[in-house]
């Protein structure tokens, strides 16, 4: 089976924070430190090869940036300072633009003002929807005084309406996800071993398991560390704030200044996900450990809307409970300009994606796996990549 070679892929690989690829001698320190790496994922030796041998196909086929979690023990090891850790973090941004059909995540990686540029365009449409003439936001309120008397939700954002355009909104950006998530299915599974469809719902319960928990990473040196455990609330964090808007907003979008139970699963959310972003930014401004040491700007663009989003929400939250009409308005509008633009670029484009691709890649592999074990296939070794 013959791959093409594209010799300006290590070039092009630059613009996603792939620089150090040309240094790598594969001398395989990095995967011999690696505690995740194995017969069936030997990375990052392999995937780094790929990128220097320019074959564009095997990488994007390749489920191994997906399996490093970046302890950063490669990097400490490595002779050449070729930081493998830092390119498997830009070998996954790379991969996703890949399986973006839309090229919009090209744009964002390659080219931080775009990312910039569409933020600032949703959040304007928000706005809009907000302040334009209509029969929502601050025109609403204008037929209906008593709402600036005391809170009355229901004459600034009815909450039919916004529960409408939640789900609008989800079932659009949780559709470019899954098809994206489509593509990156087509291109690992269009060569190698062919798995019945039995194998596939048989070990979907790896999807299920490492999507909400990614224990995996307890695997890393050092075994289940504070990054692991950081994660692990940020997923409690947002699934639990996803149920209650897109599920339960009736109930939990109060209307007055009264108190309802479903606050408190918000209190959790809300703490957790401020929490965990003022953690990341610290450790980033500080960048004591190898996670932390590189950053694009799409990671600081999601740490900084992340904790924009916890922090309006509570304070709006705050100024209903004081019976603060226009200052609860206003904080409502100004969190949802926040939080609307980070899912709608996130979500099928960015950061948020790897919440699906990762442990997509990982059910994938126990797949593969049992498809070769059912074969009799030998998983390929652990040697360099040549062009064929």
């Amino acid at each position: 089976m013959s791959y093409r070679v594209d010799p300006s892929l290590t070039v092009q690989l630059r613009d996603y924070g792939a620089e150090s690829a040309v240094r790598c001698f594969n001398c395989g320190n990095c995967t011999a430190a690696c505690m995740l790496a194995g017969q069936e994922a030997v990375f990052p030796r392999r995937y780094i090869r790929y990128i220097q041998l320019g074959l564009k196909d095997k990488m994007v086929e390749s489920l191994d940036p997906w399996l490093c979690y970046y302890c950063g023990d490669c990097s400490q090891t490595c002779p050449r300072e070729a930081e493998p850790g830092a390119l498997m973090m830009a070998s996954r941004r790379w991969l996703t633009s890949m399986y973006d059909w839309t090229g919009i995540s090209r744009l964002i990686y390659r080219h931080g003002g775009w990312q910039v540029a569409i933020l600032v365009l949703v959040s304007l449409v928000v706005l809009g929807l907000f302040t334009l003439p209509g029969n929502f936001g601050f025109q609403l309120l204008a037929a209906y005084p008593e709402g600036l008397e005391r809170v009355r939700m229901e004459y600034f954002a009815p909450k039919e309406i916004v529960h409408w355009a939640d789900l609008v909104l989800a079932g659009l950006l949780g559709g470019l996800l899954l098809s994206n998530a489509a593509r990156m299915f087509y291109y690992v599974t269009r060569r190698g071993p062919r798995a019945p469809l039995s194998l596939y719902l048989i070990q979907f319960k790896e999807m299920i398991v490492h999507f909400f928990t990614q224990m995996r990473w307890r695997g890393c040196a050092g075994g289940p560390g504070k990054h692991w455990l950081r994660h692990l609330f940020l997923v409690t964090g947002y699934v639990t704030m996803a149920i209650l808007v897109e599920a339960f907003l009736q109930v939990f979008q109060v209307e007055d200044s009264s108190f309802h139970w479903t606050s408190i699963l918000g209190y959790y959310a809300t703490v957790v996900l401020l929490g965990a972003s003022l953690w990341m930014i610290y450790d980033r401004i500080q960048k004591k450990d190898l996670q932390s040491k590189y950053s694009d700007t799409t990671d600081w663009a999601f740490i900084l809307l992340l904790f924009g989003t916890g922090l309006s929400g509570i304070l709006m939250h705050i100024f209903r409970r004081l019976d603060l009409p226009m200052a609860t308005y206003v904080g409502y509008m100004i969190h949802l300009m926040i939080a609307v633009p980070m899912l709608v670029v996130m979500v099928p484009f960015g950061k948020w994606s790897h919440l699906l691709y990762r442990p997509l890649a990982l059910y994938l592999l126990a797949v593969q796996k049992k498809a070769a074990e059912r074969q009799q296939v030998p998983v390929p070794a652990a040697q360099p990549a040549a062009a064929a």
